[in-house]
């Protein structure tokens, strides 16, 4: 599978770590040039050490952010958003803000995207979403979590048909070993990730190289589209 993105450019929205890092640097492997957008454009300057790998300031809850984006970097093959704003807790917990905040952030912000960056998307080009496990799996505390995840998956599906021939996917990721679950404390982290692998098929916790290899399938498969890649482990299956 080498240099599969050979002479393509693919623009990889989200954090300096975790997922979008991983992504970012298998699709530089593959051959691409890369372009890290996120709210801080410094952080994700000095993440990288490879003149193939640039940043770029994206605000997704701004569509003015995201047209100036846009005109920036003109041209792409494949964009990618990883971004999100979790809404966890019961629904008695729940505050209408955190649920703005998170599909302003992960459904609005990437159709956003879509909305700027279509028009330039070369021929045989992609988008890439991210939903989640939540949106497959019903369990409580994660209402605000699966109604994102849920809406993803369906903007999905009418994205790839309003955009056609641009082929337009989402990822559905598990639990993977991320930044993310490092609020729980070291142990805490141990015992929900030991909870989740008992419960999985495969018997493990996902990683960030599982999901970007997904996302470059998505990205490299030109007969696929309207999509969402359940890469979680069999999670939901138990």
């Amino acid at each position: 599978m080498a240099n599969t993105l050979h002479d393509k450019t693919v623009l990889v929205v989200g954090r300096a770590g975790g997922i979008a890092r991983a992504i970012v640097l298998l699709a530089r492997s593959q051959g691409a040039r890369v372009i890290a957008a996120g709210r801080d454009r410094s952080k994700l300057a000095s993440a990288y050490e490879d003149p193939g790998i640039s940043a770029e300031a994206v605000d997704l809850t701004d569509d003015a952010s995201i047209a100036a984006l846009a005109e920036r970097v003109g041209s792409v093959d494949h964009v990618v958003s990883t971004a999100s704003a979790r809404a966890r807790g019961n629904l008695a917990d729940l505050q209408r803000g955190n649920l703005q905040q998170s599909f302003d952030t992960k459904v609005i912000g990437p159709t956003m995207l879509a909305k700027y960056l279509s028009p330039q998307i070369n021929p045989g080009g992609s988008f890439v979403l991210f939903s989640g496990v939540h949106a497959f799996k019903h369990n409580v505390g994660y209402l605000g979590v699966g109604i994102t995840n849920g809406a993803v998956d369906f903007v999905t599906r009418w994205l790839a048909v309003e955009l056609a021939p641009i082929r337009v996917n989402a990822i559905s990721p598990g639990v993977i070993d991320t930044g993310a679950w490092d609020g729980l404390g070291a142990d805490g982290k141990r015992e929900y990730f030991e909870h989740i692998a008992a419960g999985n098929p495969v018997g493990r916790i996902g990683t960030p190289d599982d999901i970007a290899n997904a996302v470059l399938f998505a990205m490299t498969n030109s007969f696929m589209t309207g999509m969402t890649l359940k890469v979680d482990g069999g999670e939901p299956l138990t």
